[in-house]
């Protein structure tokens, strides 16, 4: 009974886990939560910079090696950079525009033009211009050659040309001269179309023509065309 006596309650601090859990730094039971946050706060680091990635300009830019960079980053080429016409432009033929339009003189259209594109480069009819003659002179549609001269009549020209005498490309009676008559004269000839013009004021720029039987001879027009048109024209020197 004696030994009742001595018997006494265990404080819980006093058991024997007690001590090991005293021992335990504060740090090792919050290592878990740490972990956690971390692999949150790479994971959020990764999408930012994916993100950051995708919004940056794709591709670069084209650097010439001479140093020169042309606009959009294309490099100039070197026709181009030494101010040379590239071989792709156009070629272009010269064509006299003169009478009543608004701007006369010469004027540079591209191959294949025709009457209609020279006369709106020369800014189109003018004030005086004779719009009946006009429709009846000129065929719009016709194709030009290098070295084609346009009159567009104004009106009174006929009794100006009455007075002065025929055209530059036309001789008394109203024949053509193949040595002066313009691709639009000539086209006038029946046979003669821009091609056949075309050729004559070639073969006369290598030669001017002596007689019009030379049409013949230098293969410029065959015998039947030359018969339709040998009473209409001339050879002026």
């Amino acid at each position: 009974m004696d030994r009742i006596g001595e018997w006494r309650l265990i404080d819980a601090d006093e058991s024997p886990e007690a001590p090991a859990r005293a021992k335990e730094p504060p740090a090792a039971r919050g290592s878990g939560w740490e972990r956690i946050a971390a692999l949150v706060a790479i994971v959020v680091i990764g999408i930012a910079g994916v993100a950051i990635w995708v919004t940056l300009p794709q591709g670069g830019v084209q650097l010439d090696v001479a140093g020169q960079i042309g606009a959009g980053g294309v490099v100039p080429s070197s026709d181009a950079a030494a101010g040379l016409p590239s071989d792709t432009a156009a070629p272009e033929i010269v064509i006299d525009v003169q009478g009543a339009v608004v701007s006369p003189g010469l004027h540079a259209l591209a191959t294949g033009s025709r009457v209609g594109d020279a006369i709106a480069a020369a800014g189109g009819y003018g004030p005086q211009v004779d719009i009946d003659a006009a429709a009846r002179q000129l065929n719009l549609a016709e194709r030009l050659v290098d070295g084609s001269k346009i009159h567009v009549p104004r009106r009174g020209d006929d009794l100006a040309q009455a007075s002065a005498g025929p055209p530059a490309g036309t001789a008394g009676g109203g024949l053509v001269d193949i040595n002066h008559a313009s691709a639009t004269e000539l086209d006038t000839l029946p046979g003669i179309g821009p091609v056949t013009a075309a050729k004559i004021i070639g073969a006369r720029e290598q030669a001017p023509f002596v007689t019009i039987d030379e049409l013949q001879t230098r293969d410029v027009v065959g015998p039947a065309t030359f018969e339709k048109i040998r009473e209409l024209i001339i050879a002026a020197p």
